[in-house]
């Protein structure tokens, strides 16, 4: 039941850590090298009811996993890093993990493990983390109007064309800008995108109703479902908070998904805040505010970014796990 992976070049990485050393990949390689690393049988910690701790990651992760799948005793375990993988230097964007290929995967961390019960398992894990000294917004899910609309559809949630342009309106998709439409010469604020408040009513006023009612499907979408056929969904969230002084005293949130979307829901439904923009081209005069649509833990914005300037972007709030 040992994760091979898919060639001797591949193994020699996995072993070295040429992979986990990449920018964004280093925490969850760390953990995927302790979990190899521990001796087994591994007898799991006593986890209350918690979902934040301090302590060492790796140790953290099986000791919760343990808890919420009743398991006693770990009597072996492996963990690989996908998203290391993903960004190999050698030219292999896949590898494969016990016969199954894997190109993209929303589980950062693939863990088997066997149990004293005569279990086998395999569990999928999403990391994120935080290297500042306070929390920070985590990006959750990236994508564009027309793929979120989609994803969506593909789901069993009914999505019309006027919502699907009002979002590509608020993404700010070529041929739905306001500069496009030759009125941003009259515009006080940003004429490549219209905002929340502005984009047509009828589809602004459906796109609150699905996610006010869709909110549960749709935070566990975002959280599983980045990719079509996906080998292995994520069931487990682990989030290093913040910067840590040592590696044995990481303070990270965990929680099995289906928590974190119960827990998403309970805190807060659809809602949208008030905000101004006060820095780059196109700051906002005076007395101007937008709104910002949210729902539970997730703020969802306009991407923005140079490279991806018609994105739409889901974020996990900052700070989220103390809140909740």
């Amino acid at each position: 039941m040992a994760l091979q992976p898919i060639d001797s070049i591949h193994a020699l990485q996995i072993q070295a850590g040429v992979l986990g050393r990449k920018t964004g990949h280093v925490f969850e390689y760390n953990i995927a090298q302790r979990i190899n690393s521990f001796q087994y049988p591994f007898n799991a910690e006593v986890i209350d009811a918690r979902h934040v701790f301090l302590g060492e990651p790796a140790k953290l992760l099986l000791s919760y996993i343990a808890a919420k799948e009743c398991i006693h005793q770990i009597t072996r375990a492996e963990a690989i890093s996908t998203g290391a993988l993903a960004t190999s230097e050698d030219g292999k964007k896949w590898l494969s993990i016990n016969g199954v290929t894997v190109s993209r995967c929303k589980s950062d961390l693939v863990i088997e493990l066997s149990t004293n019960d005569g279990r086998n398992l395999t569990i999928g894990v999403s990391t994120k983390q935080c290297n500042n000294k306070t929390p920070t917004n985590a990006q959750l899910f990236f994508t564009t109007a027309r793929g979120f609309s989609t994803l969506l559809r593909n789901n069993g949630i009914d999505v019309s064309d006027v919502a699907i342009d009002a979002l590509r309106q608020f993404c700010g998709d070529e041929g739905f800008r306001p500069e496009d439409r030759h009125t941003s010469t009259k515009r006080l604020t940003d004429p490549r995108r219209y905002f929340w408040e502005e984009i047509h009513p009828d589809g602004r006023s459906e796109w609150e109703q699905i996610l006010k009612s869709q909110q549960d499907k749709i935070t566990r979408l975002l959280l599983q479902k980045a990719y079509m056929n996906d080998p292995f969904v994520p069931e487990y969230v682990l989030h290093k908070t913040k910067k840590a002084s040592s590696w044995a005293n990481t303070e990270v949130a965990i929680f099995t998904v289906n928590e974190l979307v119960t827990l998403s829901n309970n805190y807060q439904g659809f809602a949208t805040n008030p905000y101004r923009v006060t820095k780059g081209t196109y700051k906002d005069p005076a007395g101007i505010k937008h709104l910002a649509p949210r729902f539970g833990i997730v703020q969802m914005q306009r991407g923005g970014q140079k490279q991806h300037p018609e994105q739409l972007q889901f974020n996990l709030q900052a700070g989220y796990f103390y809140k909740i």
